[in-house]
């Protein structure tokens, strides 16, 4: 399935994207900062806007977020959501990331701002994208593009980033040989699309040891591939750690569904440092 947008219609929607950039009354604003405790240069100004654009005709409706007055060049970093769609806690990423001086593009597979109301709505609306990450690369891809037309934006540098089955799908997007600094994964599945030879990026890979929904057969064969295909990877496990744990609605939303996941702050601040971490060495 190939992206099918005219040059034309592509160059205007970037123009008025880029228009729509350079209204900072309208789209600046300081980030909820009981978000950032924890975080560096929580005091500097972003721009947080929602963003249209299209893949295959549909349209998504993503969130970008970036420094308006960083002191250099900003590595461009992909959010991709959990499976319950661009929620408020993905947002925040994105926040975050911005204030550390990225430019943070949270990507809408689903199209038109879908969130799932329940886990059965989830795993419909996710399905498709399991059995063809390919459909979740062309949205990625496009958002790289978007996002790199920015005045602040390092064009040279770009990572994924990934919650849940996000994360299956930034390691899917990285392993299918799109061309990227590196991929992060956030306790996600890893029965993914094994590395192929056109593999480049560098991977993390964040894991919660009390994951139960990843066996540890799977990770011994998710290791098995990477180490047999070359990557260079790493892999964190965090004690105590459950499916979603950086996600803070995890507790509440485990118990609504009745599914055994849970916030661990302390895993979900290690995690985001490492990240942090990781993003040093790739970006510099």
């Amino acid at each position: 399935m190939k992206l099918l947008v005219p040059a034309v219609l592509m160059g205007l929607i970037c123009g008025i994207i880029i228009f729509a950039f350079r209204r900072p009354k309208e789209k600046t604003g300081l980030a909820d900062e009981d978000q950032m405790e924890g975080d560096e240069d929580t005091n500097h100004e972003i721009t947080i806007s929602e963003v249209p654009y299209l893949v295959n005709g549909q349209t998504s409706l993503g969130l970008l977020s970036f420094p308006n007055k960083p002191e250099k060049k900003c590595p461009v970093v992909i959010v991709v959501p959990e499976w319950w769609g661009l929620t408020d806690f993905t947002k925040k990423q994105a926040i975050r990331l911005a204030k550390q001086g990225y430019v943070a593009f949270v990507v809408d597979l689903y199209g038109n701002g879908v969130i799932a109301s329940n886990p059965e709505e989830a795993r419909h609306l996710s399905d498709g994208f399991y059995k063809n990450p390919k459909l979740a690369a062309l949205n990625i891809n496009q958002a790289i593009t978007l996002s790199r037309t920015l005045s602040v934006a390092d064009e040279s540098k770009a990572a994924v980033i990934g919650y849940c089955f996000g994360g299956s799908m930034a390691l899917s997007f990285a392993n299918l040989g799109n061309k990227v600094d590196g991929v992060v994964s956030f306790h996600s599945g890893l029965k993914i699309v094994p590395p192929g030879n056109g593999m480049s990026a560098a991977v993390l890979v964040c894991h919660g040891d009390n994951d139960i929904f990843v066996p540890a057969e799977t990770v011994r064969n998710f290791k098995k591939q990477m180490d047999d295909a070359g990557v260079n990877y790493r892999f964190i496990s965090y004690p105590g750690a459950t499916h979603s744990f950086t996600n803070p609605d995890a507790t509440e939303m485990g118990k609504r569904f009745s599914i055994p996941i849970e916030y661990n702050e302390e895993a979900a601040q290690t995690s985001w440092n490492d990240m942090i971490t990781f993003f040093n060495q790739i970006f510099h």
